[in-house]
């Protein structure tokens, strides 16, 4: 979205911080191992089109999305590197997967048959690569029958398979012994079908957390998606690289009044003032991502200093209690912290909602003008 001269809420993201970790993550890896930028879900609410140029900058060489819409958006924007889709779409959409000359996640008969006829209808080819559940379960061939189902690949006209893959249900904890076993199911589906006499040029495993603690996992790309973006892939991964967040939210006061003893605020009256107290209103509620369960269980930076949050947040407005220091409408919030304020940072918000820290960012609403820095 672009900027807004009234809006006084703003989540600001430092492209130079996306770039710094995917180099991060190329120094780790080493040259022989290339880089998926995952940016899918609007770059987790950080914008696609300006992370995707921040992380090919970086040492990323590919994309990863979700939908054909995120994708033409890409190709819209002028981006010809490869760009994954992790998911399958609709059959519908496989003239346009084509056309995009996308590279699709391939696991089902129907929709391999419909990509090799939009293939054939229109003299391209396409590079697929085929999605192994090797115990997630979720979505994927099961790895069984992974060595039947790449030759149909093989078998049909336009289709080429560049790559096999699958995702490691338990990444984010880094010692997990179901992290081995996936890895385990997943070399020997690549090895059957190799001796089948199908080549896999291309192969992947690690996402943010597999790539660090589990090495063997890198193979010959890694999919970077949290950990791109400043965030730990999961508890245990903190001090482990030095990663630097890329989102702050910021907003500023825009209205103060005086609270005396015994009062409450805002819906249900769910706080009462203890003592008179100055209270700040600021233009930030749900609807913009700032999450409804905080109320009462958050606080705010305003001129170094902390502040409680206070009552129930509402849909466009919430309360912070100022105690006796007085400052003038405009002066400036910090929601969250993107970097150095632990205490309001995205890890500190996703642990007291009870969620993960790829919710919180990925909820900071489309009404919420992005302000970018550090471009490159």
């Amino acid at each position: 979205m672009s900027t807004s001269p009234w809006r006084p809420t703003r989540a600001e993201v430092d492209l130079g911080n996306i770039a710094h970790n995917v180099r991060l993550y190329a120094d780790l890896i080493g040259p022989s191992c290339r880089i998926m930028a995952v940016v899918k879900a609007d770059g987790y609410g950080h914008g696609d089109i300006e992370v995707s140029r921040a992380a090919l900058v970086g040492g990323a060489g590919r994309l990863g999305v979700v939908l054909v819409e995120e994708a033409e958006r890409l190709r819209e924007a002028g981006f010809e590197v490869p760009i994954h889709l992790l998911f399958e779409p609709p059959v519908s959409a496989a003239e346009r997967v084509v056309e995009l000359d996308l590279t699709p996640s391939v696991y089902s008969t129907a929709y391999i048959k419909s990509l090799s006829d939009a293939c054939t209808e229109t003299g391209k080819s396409i590079r697929v690569h085929l999605k192994l559940d090797t115990g997630m379960h979720r979505v994927g061939i099961e790895a069984r029958a992974a060595t039947e189902f790449a030759g149909k690949i093989a078998s049909l006209p336009g289709l080429e398979l560049e790559g096999v893959y699958t995702h490691l249900a338990m990444g984010s904890e880094p010692e997990h012994p179901f992290n081995l076993k996936q890895w385990r199911t997943f070399q020997q589906a690549v090895k059957d079908i190799e001796q089948r006499g199908i080549p896999v040029p291309l192969r992947h495993v690690a996402a943010s957390g597999a790539a660090v603690s589990f090495p063997e996992s890198r193979l010959g790309m890694i999919r970077l998606g949290i950990a791109m973006y400043g965030l730990l892939p999961g508890k245990g991964f903190a001090g482990m690289l030095d990663l630097r967040p890329a989102m702050s939210l910021y907003t500023r006061i825009s209205h103060v009044f005086n609270a005396q003893e015994g009062e409450a605020v805002s819906y249900g009256l769910t706080h009462t003032f203890k003592e008179p107290t100055l209270v700040g209103v600021l233009p930030i509620g749900y609807a913009d991502g700032f999450a409804r369960a905080l109320s009462n269980r958050w606080q705010v930076l305003i001129a170094g200093k902390l502040y409680p949050m206070v009552g129930t947040i509402c849909m466009d407005l919430c309360m912070v209690e100022l105690g006796r220091d007085r400052y003038p409408v405009g002066e400036a919030v910090t929601v969250i912290g993107g970097s150095g304020q632990e205490a309001i940072g995205v890890e500190a918000m996703a642990e007291r909602l009870g969620t993960i820290n790829y919710e919180v960012v990925c909820g900071i609403g489309k009404r919420v003008p992005r302000l970018y820095s550090n471009g490159l």
